[in-house]
């Protein structure tokens, strides 16, 4: 191969990481808005909240906050393929 032809080489598959990379992330900040944030806003704007399970709400959006933090977290790990 040829000097120009492992520079494009390169270009391709650090822009696949990035692009990659910033896929996964977008999924993260899904996951936090509607998982995270949305669940919990919808509960505060609610006239009468559902008194049976009142952990229910504010742990799953916990765990959409996990969630989406080891996303964002791989993304960033995908970042570090770059050459």
């Amino acid at each position: 191969m040829s000097e120009i032809d492992d520079a494009r080489v390169k270009l391709v598959a650090n822009e696949s990481a990035k692009l990659t990379a910033t896929y996964v992330n977008g999924v993260a900040i899904a996951v936090l808005a509607v998982g995270g944030l949305a669940p919990l806003f919808t509960q505060r704007a609610a006239v009468q909240p559902v008194p049976d399970r009142p952990w229910l709400t504010p742990g799953i959006s916990l765990l959409c906050l996990c969630v989406s933090g080891t996303l964002h977290w791989v993304a960033r790990s995908l970042l570090r393929e770059l050459r």
